[in-house]
């Protein structure tokens, strides 16, 4: 009896471990660590998989590259490895791509990569000593080839260092994302491509104080960029942003002063400029870590969300993807991804941060960090609706 119970626990347990195909390995292709995973769907239905390959450690300055690796069988195998930005020496990350399919001089879509530059460590940065850039690539090709890169820094960052900038506000480090960004699909903003973010301001605080989120958009297809409205709350930080229903925008947002464990929420009827409601949701714990939110498809008149994050107050573990159907109040499925099998695994950040994409109508692909950063790994979950 006890060998049949014990069997039983085992299939149990197998069947609870969601399988993953490596995507990123460290200590491979050429860099030491992977980190920071963003992933989409072209338009030819191939998954696009970037991330930040630094070259000689796994900190967060350096040496850094953006990669990119991609599958044409829904994540069961991945290409070779891509270098699409090298910075030199400095550090090129936050790679946040989205593709823009209402482009009528691209009908097989436009792929747009933003990403960041910095010359200082982020601390520096904070303490006035530094400057963070935005930039972007397109490719109209799937993916297979990309344009020259676009400075885009003057009209979404406001440092107040360089004279020539127009905006005069003490804006200091600066990160897109990380993750995916958004089109609009509906509403007044249909068609305007969004991407959230994060900035410093003024001196550096305490516990992350100084830290606010703020979104950037662009209306005309990337001719120009507008900076939407920040975050009131101190301290948010890294950010996901997905369409709820009637065109609106959920922000889903670190807080990076860690006072309070949960996910921090902001919600905007005019897409992103401006912020009708932000608050804590104790639905969503976090342990101060990035997440990722996706929209995936409606159900009686709401838009269905997915989310994801090291879903444990203490230390970046226990990955769970949730399902919201009913724009983002409530999130009664949850799918744990990934736990430490061990209390020591655990604390070496079996699973950090993520991104998550839709495969099909019934399946959600989520791309982590696992295993002490020595990997970053492609699931494919299959949901349903209630």
């Amino acid at each position: 009896m006890k060998k049949i119970l014990l069997f039983l626990l085992i299939a149990w347990y197998a069947q609870a471990q969601q399988p993953f195909v490596p995507v990123f390995t460290s200590g491979t292709e050429g860099h030491k660590t992977y980190r920071i995973p963003a992933i989409i769907q072209n338009k030819q239905g191939h998954l696009l998989a970037f991330a930040e390959g630094r070259v000689h450690g796994s900190g967060d300055y350096g040496d850094i590259n953006i990669v990119l690796k991609t599958s044409r069988d829904h994540g069961r195998t991945w290409s070779a490895l891509q270098t699409l930005v090298d910075y030199d020496a400095l550090q090129a990350g936050n790679p946040t791509p989205v593709l823009d399919e209402s482009d009528p001089r691209f009908p097989k879509g436009r792929i747009f990569l933003f990403y960041n530059t910095g010359n200082n460590h982020e601390n520096e940065v904070r303490e006035g000593k530094g400057l963070r850039e935005v930039w972007y690539k397109t490719s109209t090709d799937g993916g297979i080839s990309w344009s020259t890169a676009v400075n885009i820094t003057s009209q979404v960052h406001r440092p107040n260092q360089p004279p020539s900038y127009k905006f005069q506000e003490d804006w200091r480090h600066y990160a897109n994302g990380p993750g995916h960004a958004l089109q609009f699909t509906q509403g007044p903003q249909a068609g305007r491509i969004l991407v959230a973010a994060n900035h410093s301001e003024g001196p550096r605080g305490e516990r992350g104080s100084d830290y606010r989120a703020h979104t950037f958009y662009t209306d005309d297809h990337g001719d120009t960029f507008h900076v939407g409205a920040s975050i009131k709350i101190p301290g948010s930080n890294e950010s996901s942003a997905a369409e709820i229903s009637g065109g609106r925008l959920m922000m889903n947002i670190r807080n990076q002063r860690g006072d309070i464990r949960q996910r921090i929420v902001g919600i905007s009827s005019d897409g992103g400029e401006s912020w009708s409601e932000t608050y804590f949701d104790p639905q969503l714990p976090d342990p101060v870590c990035e997440g990722s939110i996706l929209t995936i498809g409606s159900w009686k008149g709401k838009n269905i969300l997915a989310f994801s994050n090291a879903a444990d107050v203490k230390r970046r573990d226990q990955l769970t993807l949730r399902i919201s159907f009913d724009d983002g109040k409530t999130w009664p499925t949850a799918i744990l991804i990934a736990k430490g099998a061990t209390e020591e695994e655990a604390k070496h950040d079996f699973a950090a941060y993520s991104d998550l994409v839709k495969v099909n109508k019934k399946t959600v692909g989520i791309i982590y960090e696992r295993n002490d950063y020595q990997q970053i790994v492609f699931s494919a979950i299959p949901w349903k609706k209630p």
